[in-house]
């Protein structure tokens, strides 16, 4: 190791390094520390110690190093050290919860030193008034630090000093002016070797990305960061605190809450900063009260407002304390306390200058109403509407939902409508900028509320074209623009396929009957990688989209009825579409509805094996109570022509072709009317080439590819070897009819990682992604195929909904396990129809009627659905 004890500049070289190579700078200080060193000297190597323990390890040894370091820095006479010293040392003890003696230690360095070290003092001074939430503090000594830090030529130091008032900025909302200091500060670090402020640069950088309303690149940022942060073994607390801010706006709350409890857990286990633990445990709240989860909601939050209050941290106590009565308000609901927690939280949040503050107001209102306070909701309420017309799009939601809350308790329902079109257009812009088609989807959640008061004003104060265009407002969004082209990210193409080397492996190894763990953990991390890498996609620019256009709907449905199932208050209310008019017709209970499509389902299982004949009559007879919950008197209303079911997310797992009213007719199924209309005008490509796939494993072993390939003289067969991904996709790409005999898999927990086994592993749905068009029409003779995962407002994710966007226009598919060798007579029948220039819905419900009559391939018919208007 290179000797640092010959002078006094040598060795005080280690505080810079320890936030270039924080490694490496506490080697060389305890070398330092073990050749005796004059107490100047050793003052320098313990403070490097104390703040690598301070920043990475344990406080108490940290509080122990910096101690003895001001001690070592009284005993060398030298002012200017020992003003030093103390402005670390009050940092650490700020972050282990001592705020009065940490502000105690800053008046004496502030005092003790002069100059260029007074105006470092300060500025490590404005980093804690930040950490405390008093930005005004905070910026006034940033004010008074940075010029002499500039004057004195001091380029690492007057980049923090920037880094961390365009921190405060954000804290309070002023995104642009934090933007030019990031960018300033960011010139000054390429200049520096500070490997680690660099990183911390980055960060910030996502933050600024995340507040201008740019997830995607706050998630690129961030992640760009934890790389430059891995790389220096330096633990990441707070860019966790972050990240969990951005996953939680992008809808993936849970994973937000998984974050937060595992840097918990490492931050007690290493004795860490207990500001970082409050803050943790702040974020860890908001995630699980954005999942539903209230209980650890509550406890996260009220953990959170005592270590904040101990702390002496009142704008975070502030903003937890709002968090906990959320979750109280959603535990338990509304009480006359609540409210005016709720309101008081609001008025301290206003006078701090937080973002936060019209979510109290909003909270406080909506308790009010719930109470029947009418003129304290209204009061409320107006608070928070002020929000609407300015600040980030979150803001600006919170606004429009007060405005509609306002209109409807004022019994406006055209003011509810307009508040509710004007906030979902908004989210429209904001869900636009994402490009992966998951956080789209996740976006949508927001809008939630937003759509059903207005469902809910045009079922009381409109007719039923109108509620078919609020039922349509924000349904099934995600189909309504393909999603960005994942980026052309070598790491990305070599996680997809390191996913599907090990995926197969596991796959393998589970048949054997060998042991899986490290392969289900790697298998694990590339998931991480691959969702994350997806989320960095760019969207296009803002826009909606297209809206439904209800007579062009009309127009194009022909001799076809549309029935799309709208809920409004937990009641399912039929609209049929046809004939140039909308009718309602009226349903049964949703949770009903649910819970009689899930013993339907669990019926076809069964009947997908030899021997469970005896669970027909159950299955039909609860096609009958499904009929009444979810056609009502509709069913006597269909007329002769095809259906097409446009279901809510809830009840995607119906297999339609059961109900009796439908079990004999031409029916297809859609995510939306507008997605059944872009798919009815979607032209076939001119090549209109046929592709067979045959994966490996199947009971029959895809008896049906051998005779279509005869059937279809010039078709493209990939079986075998030949049938690997990435020669699948390249001959599926702009395809007019594609058939995958393949063994499929839903993931309920990621139903973006579904998959069709081939022969080197997993086909998923972010594979479709980087189709160019996908098939026209495609075939998914696989089980669970048509299986999808509800997220978000009303939004469906899984394979076929990967497909749609891309340019197939009809799409047929499972809801269910299906019996293999009763699979091959219904797909051979499927494709005559298509033989005789008939549509897939017509086909399949010939092939249904063209089945022997016995329970498997009677269940095996209903399991398929035809998706789109192909």
């Amino acid at each position: 190791m290179r000797g640092v004890t010959a002078g006094s500049d040598s060795v005080l070289e280690l505080l810079p390094m320890v936030f270039a190579d924080p490694g490496e700078a506490r080697a060389r200080a305890e070398h330092v520390l073990h050749a005796g060193p004059p107490p100047l000297h050793a003052s320098v190597a313990h403070q490097v110690l104390g703040i690598w323990q301070r920043d990475f390890g344990d406080l108490k040894v940290a509080l122990r190093h910096l101690r003895r370091a001001r001690d070592l820095a009284a005993r060398a006479a030298s002012a200017e050290r020992e003003a030093d010293v103390l402005a670390t040392l009050g940092v650490a003890l700020v972050h282990a919860g001592r705020t009065r003696q940490g502000l105690a230690s800053f008046e004496r360095g502030v005092a003790r030193g002069s100059g260029h070290t007074r105006a470092r003092v300060r500025y490590r001074r404005a980093y804690v008034w930040w950490v405390l939430g008093r930005h005004r503090e905070a910026l006034e000594d940033v004010r008074r630090a940075l010029p002499v830090l500039r004057q004195a030529g001091d380029d690492i130091w007057t980049a923090r000093a920037l880094t961390l008032r365009a921190t405060v900025h954000l804290a309070l909302g002023a995104v642009d002016r934090a933007d030019a200091d990031f960018t300033a500060a960011e010139r000054l670090w390429d200049t520096t070797g500070q490997e680690h402020d660099k990183a911390d640069a980055v960060e910030s950088r996502g933050l600024a990305a995340f507040r201008s309303g740019d997830i995607p690149a706050a998630l690129r940022l961030l992640d760009e960061a934890e790389e430059r942060y891995a790389k220096l073994g330096t633990p990441t607390f707070m860019l966790s605190i972050r990240r969990c801010e951005v996953l939680m706006a992008a809808g993936l709350a849970p994973e937000a809450l998984a974050e937060a409890d595992a840097a918990i857990a490492l931050l007690d286990r290493m004795g860490g900063q207990s500001t970082r633990k409050a803050e943790l445990l702040l974020a860890a709240a908001r995630a699980a009260r954005s999942a539903g989860d209230t209980d650890t909601a509550v406890a996260r939050a009220a953990d959170a407002v005592r270590l904040f209050a101990g702390q002496r941290r009142p704008w975070w106590a502030t903003h937890a304390r709002l968090v906990l009565i959320e979750a109280r308000a959603a535990a338990g609901g509304g009480s006359a306390r609540l409210e005016a927690d709720a309101a008081a939280a609001a008025e301290r949040l206003a006078a701090f200058g937080s973002p936060a503050a019209p979510e109290a107001s909003l909270l406080a209102g909506r308790i009010a109403l719930g109470l029947g306070r009418t003129a304290q909701a209204e009061r409320h309420l107006a608070v928070a509407a002020r929000s609407r017309y300015g600040g980030p799009p979150t803001a600006r939601v919170t606004g429009w939902v007060a405005q509609a809350l306002r209109a409807r308790a004022a019994g406006s329902p055209r003011g509810v409508r307009e508040a509710c079109r004007r906030g979902l257009d908004v989210l429209d812009d904001h869900r636009m900028t994402l490009g992966a088609s998951e956080l789209r989807a996740r976006a949508t959640a927001r809008g939630a509320e937003l759509a059903a008061l207005a469902q809910e004003a045009s079922l009381a104060h409109g007719g039923p074209r109108r509620l078919l265009e609020w039922s349509e407002r924000w349904r099934a969004t995600v189909l309504s623009a393909p999603p960005a082209r994942p980026p052309a990210d070598p790491a990305l193409l070599g996680c997809l396929t390191a996913y599907r080397e090990i995926a197969a492996r596991a796959e393998e190894a589970r048949r054997e009957g060998r042991p899986v763990p490290a392969l289900e953990r790697e298998q694990r991390r590339l998931e991480r990688e691959i969702r994350s890498r997806t989320h960095h996609t760019q969207g296009d620019a803002p826009g909606a989209g297209d809206r439904l256009d209800v007579a062009r709907l009309l127009d194009r449905l022909g001799r076809a009825r549309l029935v799309e199932l709208a809920v409004v208050d937990g009641r399912v209310h039929v609209l049929l579409c046809g004939q140039g008019r909308v009718r309602r017709f009226a349903g049964g209970a949703l949770a009903e509805a649910v819970a009689e499509a899930e013993h339907v389902q669990a019926g076809l299982r069964r009947l997908a094996h030899p021997g469970g004949e005896a669970r027909l009559p159950l299955v039909e007879a609860a096609g009958r109570r499904l009929e009444e919950l979810l056609l009502g008197d509709a069913a006597a209303h269909l007329g002769p022509g095809p259906v097409v079911i446009v279901p809510p997310g809830a009840l995607h797992r119906v297999p339609w072709a059961l109900l009796p009213a439908l079990r004999e007719r031409v029916l297809s199924v859609s995510p939306s009317a507008g997605s059944w209309l872009r798919a009815r005008e979607t032209e076939p490509p001119r090549d209109g080439r046929t592709v067979l796939v045959r994966g490996p494993g199947l009971a029959t072993g895809g008896a049906e590819v051998p005779e279509l390939a005869g059937r279809y003289g010039t078709a493209r067969v990939l079986e075998g070897r030949a049938a690997q991904v990435p020669r699948v996709l390249a001959e599926l790409d702009g395809a007019g009819l594609a058939h995958l005999a393949a063994h499929g898999t839903f993931r309920a927990d990621s139903p973006l990682f579904s998959a069709l086994r081939m022969a080197d592993g997993p086909l998923i749905a972010h594979d479709f992604e980087r189709l160019a068009r996908s098939p026209y029409r495609i075939i998914l003779s696989s089980c669970d195929t048509a299986r999808l995962a509800s997220v978000g407002a009303d939004e469906l994710l899984g394979l076929v909904t990967a497909l749609l966007p891309l340019g197939t226009a009809g799409v047929v598919a499972s809801s269910a396990p299906v019996n293999d060798a009763a699979v091959v007579p219904l797909m051979l029948a499927l494709h005559k129809g298509l033989d005789a220039g008939l549509s897939l819905a017509e086909s399949l419900r010939d092939a249904r009627a063209a089945q022997p009559d016995d329970p498997v391939h009677q269940a095996t018919g209903w399991a398929f659905a035809a998706f789109g208007a192909a």
